[in-house]
Protein backbone atom coordinates (compact mmCIF):
# COMPACT_ATOMS: atom_id res chain seq x y z
CA UNK A 1 0.00 0.00 0.00
CA UNK A 2 1.36 3.38 -0.99
CA UNK A 3 0.70 6.32 1.30
CA UNK A 4 1.94 9.76 2.27
CA UNK A 5 2.24 11.11 5.81
CA UNK A 6 2.00 14.80 6.72
CA UNK A 7 2.41 15.87 10.32
CA UNK A 8 1.35 19.06 12.06
CA UNK A 9 1.39 20.19 15.66
CA UNK A 10 -1.99 18.60 16.47
CA UNK A 11 -2.53 15.78 13.96
CA UNK A 12 -1.11 13.49 11.28
CA UNK A 13 -2.65 13.13 7.83
CA UNK A 14 -2.29 9.77 6.12
CA UNK A 15 -3.17 9.96 2.43
CA UNK A 16 -3.59 6.54 0.83
CA UNK A 17 -2.15 6.74 -2.66
CA UNK A 18 -4.12 3.87 -4.20
CA UNK A 19 -7.32 3.70 -6.23
CA UNK A 20 -8.80 0.88 -4.14
CA UNK A 21 -8.74 0.05 -0.45
CA UNK A 22 -9.13 -3.71 -0.48
CA UNK A 23 -9.45 -6.44 2.13
CA UNK A 24 -5.89 -7.60 1.55
CA UNK A 25 -4.64 -4.14 2.60
CA UNK A 26 -6.34 -4.18 6.02
CA UNK A 27 -3.47 -5.68 8.03
CA UNK A 28 -0.98 -3.24 6.55
CA UNK A 29 -3.38 -0.35 7.16
CA UNK A 30 -3.93 -1.41 10.77
CA UNK A 31 -0.16 -1.67 11.31
CA UNK A 32 0.22 1.81 9.82
CA UNK A 33 -2.58 3.57 11.72
CA UNK A 34 -2.72 2.11 15.23
CA UNK A 35 0.86 2.99 16.27
CA UNK A 36 -0.12 6.67 16.14
CA UNK A 37 -1.92 6.09 19.44
CA UNK A 38 1.53 5.73 21.01
CA UNK A 39 2.85 9.01 19.54
CA UNK A 40 2.89 12.40 21.30
CA UNK A 41 0.55 13.65 18.53
CA UNK A 42 -2.21 11.05 18.46
CA UNK A 43 -4.94 12.61 16.30
CA UNK A 44 -5.20 11.11 12.84
CA UNK A 45 -6.87 12.17 9.61
CA UNK A 46 -7.11 9.58 6.84
CA UNK A 47 -7.43 11.19 3.43
CA UNK A 48 -9.05 8.88 0.86
CA UNK A 49 -9.12 11.40 -2.00
CA UNK A 50 -7.51 8.98 -4.49
CA UNK A 51 -9.59 5.94 -3.48
CA UNK A 52 -12.40 4.94 -5.84
CA UNK A 53 -13.43 1.63 -4.20
CA UNK A 54 -13.49 0.45 -0.57
CA UNK A 55 -14.18 -3.20 0.14
CA UNK A 56 -16.33 -4.14 3.15
CA UNK A 57 -13.40 -5.46 5.21
CA UNK A 58 -11.47 -2.21 4.71
CA UNK A 59 -14.52 -0.14 5.66
CA UNK A 60 -15.01 -2.24 8.79
CA UNK A 61 -11.35 -1.70 9.67
CA UNK A 62 -11.74 2.08 9.46
CA UNK A 63 -14.78 1.93 11.72
CA UNK A 64 -12.99 -0.28 14.26
CA UNK A 65 -9.85 1.85 14.25
CA UNK A 66 -11.89 5.01 14.75
CA UNK A 67 -13.56 3.39 17.78
CA UNK A 68 -10.13 2.47 19.18
CA UNK A 69 -8.89 6.04 18.75
CA UNK A 70 -11.93 7.49 20.51
CA UNK A 71 -11.64 4.98 23.35
CA UNK A 72 -8.04 6.19 23.79
CA UNK A 73 -9.03 9.88 23.79
CA UNK A 74 -7.72 10.66 20.30
CA UNK A 75 -9.44 11.89 17.14
CA UNK A 76 -9.79 9.85 13.94
CA UNK A 77 -11.41 11.52 10.93
CA UNK A 78 -11.78 10.28 7.35
CA UNK A 79 -11.94 12.87 4.57
CA UNK A 80 -11.87 13.22 0.79
CA UNK A 81 -14.44 10.56 -0.03
CA UNK A 82 -15.29 10.11 -3.69
CA UNK A 83 -19.04 9.51 -4.36
CA UNK A 84 -18.34 5.83 -5.15
CA UNK A 85 -16.52 5.40 -1.83
CA UNK A 86 -19.30 7.18 0.05
CA UNK A 87 -21.69 4.63 -1.46
CA UNK A 88 -19.38 1.72 -0.54
CA UNK A 89 -19.15 2.93 3.06
CA UNK A 90 -22.87 3.60 3.44
CA UNK A 91 -23.55 -0.11 2.98
CA UNK A 92 -21.28 -1.03 5.89
CA UNK A 93 -22.52 -1.81 9.39
CA UNK A 94 -21.45 1.00 11.69
CA UNK A 95 -21.01 3.54 8.91
CA UNK A 96 -23.07 6.11 10.77
CA UNK A 97 -20.45 6.01 13.53
CA UNK A 98 -17.61 6.80 11.11
CA UNK A 99 -16.50 10.41 11.34
CA UNK A 100 -16.32 11.52 7.67
CA UNK A 101 -16.06 15.00 6.19
CA UNK A 102 -15.60 16.18 2.60
CA UNK A 103 -12.34 18.13 2.95
CA UNK A 104 -9.07 18.14 4.84
CA UNK A 105 -9.92 21.59 6.20
CA UNK A 106 -13.15 20.26 7.70
CA UNK A 107 -11.27 17.29 9.14
CA UNK A 108 -8.88 19.70 10.88
CA UNK A 109 -11.91 21.58 12.24
CA UNK A 110 -13.28 18.33 13.70
CA UNK A 111 -9.94 17.55 15.35
CA UNK A 112 -9.83 21.04 16.88
CA UNK A 113 -13.40 20.78 18.19
CA UNK A 114 -12.76 17.35 19.68
CA UNK A 115 -9.57 18.60 21.34
CA UNK A 116 -11.52 21.46 22.92
CA UNK A 117 -14.26 19.06 24.00
CA UNK A 118 -11.74 16.69 25.61
CA UNK A 119 -10.09 19.62 27.40
CA UNK A 120 -13.43 20.84 28.71
CA UNK A 121 -14.45 17.37 29.85
CA UNK A 122 -11.08 16.70 31.49
CA UNK A 123 -10.32 13.73 29.25
CA UNK A 124 -6.81 14.87 28.42
CA UNK A 125 -5.36 12.49 31.00
CA UNK A 126 -3.41 9.49 29.74
CA UNK A 127 -5.74 6.59 28.94
CA UNK A 128 -5.61 3.51 31.15
CA UNK A 129 -4.24 0.46 29.38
Amino acid sequence: MRFKIDTSEKYHVITILETAFSANMTEEAQNLLLPYLEQPVRNLIVNLQDIEKVEDAAAALLINIQQTFYEQGASFVVCGLQPSVQKDLEGTDGYTELNTVPTLSEAWDIVQMEEIERDLMGEEEEPHN
